[in-house]
C-alpha cells in the first residue's frame, strides 16, 4: 500500500503499498525500476561450501558460484570456467546463467571474461539452520511472533496447523524456495499469472520479492520442521501446514492495474472449490487510495463477493500512517478484515506494545479491525528479486529477508484465520472475524481508530466459543467508477496514462456487466476470463484495438511486439508506480520498509 518512511529505521528497506518501499512519494513517482533477475535459493542446488568455508579458503580451494551471462555471450563463460580449472554445474535459465565450481583465486579473472555479467557466491542451503536460529531471538522473527506474540503455537500444540486449508495470495508470485516447498512439493499451487511475465521462465515466480515473503509468513515450513511450540531451528510460518494458492498480478517492475486485481479476485472465487482446492482465506497485502464509497467501488465489490462466497478476506489498511483517518481500498469495505500493524517488542504482553506509526488509522466509523505484528518481520527471501537486490541490508544470512508494513501484519492474520478454520471447518467468515476481534487484546495508549479491537490472540481464540455473528452492513454494488477505484496514481503506457473507465489494455469496461459476472461467478471458466484465456498467452503482434475483456482469446498470443491501439509494451513507462513504496495504479502494497 502507499507507504512512507515513518516508523522505519536506517536499516529498513522499503516494502509495499500504493507505495512499495517507504520512499518519499515524490521519489517513488520519479523512480525508474529496473527488471531484476531472479535467483531462487535452492534452485542452484546444494552448495559445496558454506560462507565461512569460502572466507577461509586457500587459493587451491574450489568455491561454488552463480555465473550470470550477458545476452549473446554464447559459450564463452562456460569455456572460461573450464579453462580456469573449474566445472560447470546446472543451467539457471530463470536468471540467465549457470552454477559452477571455480578455484577461489580465479574468481576475479572469471568476472573479467567477456560475456560474464556477474559471479556471486552460491551459498545455497548451507546456512539455513544458522540463519533461522540467529534470527529467532529477534522481535520480528516468526518464532517470536508465533510463540510469544500471537499465540499461534498454542494452536499447533492443540493439533491445528492449517492443514487442509488453502490460502489464496494475490501478489507478485511465489518462488518455491526451501521453506515453501513442503514435504510433498505441493505447498504452492499456481493460479493464473496475469502479468507480462506469464510466458517466460519467470511465469508465476516472484521477481519482485513481496509475494514470497508474504506467503512464507502465512504458510512457511522447513521440510524437517516440527509444528509444535519451541522450535527455533527451522523456519515455521503462522499456519505451517496450510497451502498457498498464488495468483500473480505484478511483475519485477511492480506493474499492474486494478482491473488485473479484480480479475485475480474473481479467479479465486470461481475456483475456490475446483480441482481439489479448498480456498478459505484470501490475503491481499495491497490497496488503493480510491476516493469513492465502498458501496460503489468495483475493487471493494470484488473483495466483498469473495467474502459472501465463504472466503475470509484479509486486507492491509495501508502505510500512510497516523492522521490519515482512512483505511485504504478495499480494506474500507466493512465486511472484510482490515489489518493494521503492531510493534509487540517481542513480548507476550501488550503492556509494551505500540501501534506502528506507519499504520493507517480509521475515521472512528471504519477503523482497522485488528492489528498484528508488522514491524521488522522476518520472512523468506526471493534471492535476486528487485527488493533483494535493492535492499541487501534487509537480508539475514542467505535465506531470510526482513521488512515492515501492514502487508506483513495482514499475512500474519491470514495465517491465523487458516488455523481457526482448520479447528472449526464449518465456521463462516463473519464468525472468523468476530472470533478474532472478540478475543483480541487491547493495546494501552492506542486509540480504537488506530488498533480496532487490538492485537490478535490465538491462545485465547482457541478456547473461545464460536460467535453467532452475522454482519449486516450495506451491500456493495460495484457499479461505480474504475477510475476512482485506482486512486491517485496511474499506469503510463507509451507515454499515455491508463485513465478512465478502461482496463489495463485501454479497452472500455462495462462495470455493470463486470459486477454481474463477479456476483454470479460467470467471468472465469478454467483459465479463461469472460471468454478470454490467460493460459499460455503470448499476445505477440496483436493489436488492442477491437479487443475487450469478454469474447477474446489471448491464448497463443505474445506480449512482445504487441500494440495497444498504437501503444507498445516495449518502451512503456511504469513510472509513478512501483512496489517500493510507490503506487501501482493507485494500488498500495502495504508493507512499509525492508530492514
Amino acid at each position: 500500500m502507499i507507504s512512507n518512511q515513518r516508523g522505519s529505521t536506517a536499516q529498513d528497506a522499503p516494502g509495499y503499498g500504493v507505495t512499495w518501499g517507504g520512499l518519499p512519494l515524490h521519489a517513488r513517482r520519479a523512480m525508474t525500476v529496473a527488471v531484476a533477475s531472479l535467483v531462487a535459493a535452492g534452485l542452484a542446488g546444494p552448495t559445496a561450501a558454506s560462507a565461512a568455508t569460502t572466507a577461509s579458503a586457500s587459493s587451491a580451494d574450489q568455491v561454488s558460484v552463480i555465473v550470470r551471462e550477458l545476452e549473446g555471450a554464447g559459450n564463452a563463460p562456460e569455456r572460461a570456467v573450464s579453462a580456469f580449472g573449474g566445472s560447470v554445474g546446472r543451467q539457471l535459465d530463470i536468471m540467465g546463467g549457470f552454477t559452477a565450481t571455480v578455484p577461489v583465486d580465479r574468481l576475479d579473472a572469471l568476472r573479467g571474461v567477456a560475456g560474464v555479467a556477474s559471479v556471486t557466491d552460491d551459498a545455497g542451503l548451507a546456512l539455513q539452520s544458522t540463519d533461522v536460529e540467529s534470527s529467532a531471538a529477534q522481535a520480528g522473527s516468526l518464532y517470536t511472533i508465533a510463540n510469544q506474540v500471537t499465540g499461534a503455537s498454542a494452536m499447533w500444540d492443540a493439533g491445528y496447523t492449517g492443514k487442509g486449508v488453502d490460502v489464496a495470495v494475490i501478489d507478485s508470485g511465489v518462488v518455491p524456495v526451501d521453506g515453501l516447498t513442503g514435504r510433498t512439493n505441493t505447498k504452492i499451487v499456481y493460479g493464473p499469472d496475469l502479468t507480462m511475465e506469464n510466458n517466460g521462465p519467470t511465469k508465476n515466480l516472484d521477481t519482485y520479492g513481496h509475494g514470497t515473503a508474504m506467503s512464507s509468513i502465512i504458510a512457511g515450513r522447513d521440510s524437517a520442521a516440527t509444528t509444535v511450540s519451541g522450535n527455533a531451528t527451522d523456519f515455521v510460518g503462522m499456519a505451517p501446514d496450510s497451502r498457498i494458492v498464488s495468483i500473480k498480478v505484478a511483475d519485477a517492475k511492480g506493474q499492474t492495474d486494478v482491473s488485473q486485481a479484480i480479475a485475480a479476485i474473481d479467479w479465486v472465487v470461481s475456483n475456490r472449490n475446483k480441482n481439489g482446492l479448498n480456498i478459505r482465506v484470501l490475503n491481499m497485502s495491497f490497496g488503493t487510495d480510491g476516493v469513492q464509497d465502498y458501496v460503489l467501488d468495483p475493487l471493494a465489490y470484488a473483495a466483498e463477493q469473495a467474502w459472501h462466497k465463504g472466503i475470509v478476506v484479509v486486507v492491509a489498511v495501508g502505510n500512510e500512517g497516523f492522521g490519515t483517518a482512512k483505511v485504504n481500498n478495499p480494506a474500507y469495505n466493512p465486511y472484510l478484515i482490515a489489518v493494521g500493524s503492531n510493534n509487540a517488542n517481542g513480548t507476550a504482553t501488550t503492556a509494551d506494545d505500540v501501534v506502528s506509526t506507519f499504520s493507517n488509522d480509521g475515521d472512528g466509523t471504519r477503523n482497522p479491525d485488528v492489528v498484528a505484528p508488522g514491524d521488522h518481520v522476518v520472512g523468506l527471501r526471493a534471492a535476486g528479486s528487485y527488493l533483494d537486490t535493492t535492499y541487501p541490508t534487509a537480508r539475514i544470512g542467505e535465506r531470510l529477508f526482513r521488512g515492515s508494513g501492514t502487508s506483513q501484519a495482514a499475512a500474519v492474520v491470514s495465517g491465523a484465520a487458516a488455523l481457526l478454520i482448520q479447528q472449526r471447518p464449518n465456521i463462516k467468515p463473519d464468525q472468523v472475524k468476530a472470533l478474532l476481534t472478540g478475543t483480541a487484546s487491547a493495546i494501552p495508549g492506542a486509540t480504537a481508530a488506530q488498533q480496532g479491537a487490538g492485537l490478535i490472540d490465538l491462545a485465547k481464540a482457541k478456547d473461545a466459543a464460536t460467535p453467532d455473528k452475522v454482519q449486516n452492513f450495506k451491500l456493495s454494488t460495484g457499479i461505480g467508477s474504475l477510475e476512482l477505484s485506482r486512486g491517485s496514481v496511474h499506469v503510463t503506457v507509451g507515454g499515455r496514462e491508463v485513465r478512465g473507465e478502461v482496463d489495463v489494455r485501454g479497452r472500455g469496461v462495462d462495470v455493470r456487466a463486470l459486477a454481474a459476472g463477479l456476483r454470479n461467478s460467470a467471468n472465469w471458466n478454467g483459465m479463461s476470463w469472460s471468454g478470454m484465456s490467460w493460459s499460455g498467452m503470448s499476445w505477440s503482434g496483436m493489436s488492442w484495438s477491437g479487443m475487450s475483456w469478454s469474447g477474446m482469446s489471448w491464448s497463443g498470443m505474445s506480449w512482445s511486439g504487441m500494440s495497444w491501439s498504437g501503444m507498445s509494451w516495449s518502451g512503456m513507462s511504469w513510472s509513478g508506480m512501483s512496489w517500493s513504496g510507490m503506487s501501482w495504479s493507485g494500488m498500495s502494497w502495504s508493507g512499509m520498509s525492508w530492514s
